[in-house]
């Protein structure tokens, strides 16, 4: 019997592409697990009308740890064209399956390391080694919107904010809203996450990322937490920056950071740029980390206009198992996998197009295998 139970979700596009190169290493690794497929994404949106069905929220449920490849998404009105026939029409309406994923089984913390391996041409500076901390379940991408909007909600905010006034006259199916919901207990244990692991991997700082000059309710709240948590880790240095600032001040002096932690939204956002500076998305593993279920996949996207030329860069997927293997404990594995990437990449011998080479999605794993 298997030691480890991995749900095994490829889900659309290049999804399925990186997860078999990803596969590829893992056996190498002789990684003791049982891989269980599920079913998720686009296709089983278009013929059941239904993004994350049942059936994988039970795997899930059974699984030690998934590794997930990647979902098309698509506007509501886009989503509801693409149904089959006899699903149109039925009042369904497309959830991003992996937002609900996040939020079902509380994989609170998004952990994004941007790491520029030695000899990878995309670096933009060298030796830089950044994390990032995003809360995952919270924020603008909680799902909480309203578009047209009834007049009851108006009344409400009209009675609730001053600045609503502004909207007062607009007509409900004129404008939109979405929510921004930010809890005390969400904040502290992203940021406090945050600090643990910078205690834990001997990095030097945490820096709370937020815009609370401007988004004082939420944004505040978040600021101040972080520097009630700070206090508790008197051995990590904290500091804080402005989300449009810190953008300006990575670029400018990459090396001055460390861990960063931020809300939903400015964690993507600034994840996606630290990515770029280490590489881009072939290179961007990601984690989605609960109390009892880490869900592990690459940041980009399916990416349908590459769909089946085997050509995307399957290095992010195979670092996200490598974080997969330390999240379960298999520290040993997990270096090593690591370690053979880092000397494919050195190497330059093989390299995807988005490095300047002709190598295929599955002749990189390859040569990470080989080096296993």
């Amino acid at each position: 019997m298997s030691q480890y139970k991995i749900a095994w979700l490829p889900g659309d596009g290049v999804g399925i592409e990186v997860m078999e190169a990803t596969r590829i290493c893992l056996d190498a690794l002789h990684f003791d697990a049982q891989y269980t497929h599920g079913d998720i994404g686009w296709e089983c949106w278009r013929t059941e009308g239904e993004s994350f069905p049942q059936r994988t929220i039970d795997l899930l449920k059974a699984s030690n740890a998934a590794m997930f490849g990647a979902i098309t998404s698509k506007p509501a009105k886009d989503a509801e064209a693409e149904l089959m026939p006899a699903l149109q029409g039925t009042g369904l309406s497309y959830r991003s399956p992996i937002v609900r994923m996040r939020q079902m089984f509380d994989l609170f913390t998004c952990l994004r390391p941007c790491k520029a391996y030695a000899g990878n041409p995309l670096n933009y500076k060298e030796d830089i080694d950044l994390v990032i901390f995003r809360e995952n379940t919270e924020g603008l991408y909680a799902g909480v919107e309203f578009g047209p909007v009834p007049d009851e909600l108006k009344a409400t905010l009209g009675k609730l904010s001053k600045p609503f006034a502004h909207f007062a006259d607009t007509p409900g199916d004129e404008f939109a809203i979405t929510c921004k919901i930010n809890t005390k207990k969400g904040c502290e244990r992203i940021i406090r996450a945050a600090f643990e692991y910078a205690r834990a991997h001997g990095y030097p700082k945490v820096t709370v990322v937020h815009k609370a000059n401007v988004v004082r309710a939420t944004e505040g709240m978040f600021l101040e937490i972080g520097k009630r948590v700070a206090k508790d880790f008197p051995d990590i240095a904290m500091d804080d920056a402005n989300v449009d600032a810190i953008t300006m001040w990575l670029l400018k002096n990459p090396k001055s950071y460390s861990v960063l932690v931020a809300t939903n939204l400015f964690g993507d956002i600034i994840s996606d740029l630290a990515a770029q500076m280490v590489g881009g998305l072939g290179f961007a593993c990601s984690a989605n980390i609960g109390a009892t279920l880490g869900v592990f996949e690459p940041s980009h996207g399916s990416a349908p206009k590459y769909a089946g030329q085997y050509k995307v860069n399957p290095i992010a997927t195979i670092l996200s198992a490598k974080m997969m293997l330390a999240w379960l404990g298999e520290t040993e594995k997990a270096a090593k996998l690591e370690a053979a990437v880092a000397a494919v990449i050195q190497e330059g011998t093989v390299r995807t197009y988005d490095m300047g080479g002709s190598a295929k999605t599955l002749e990189m794993a390859e040569a990470v295998a080989r080096k296993l």
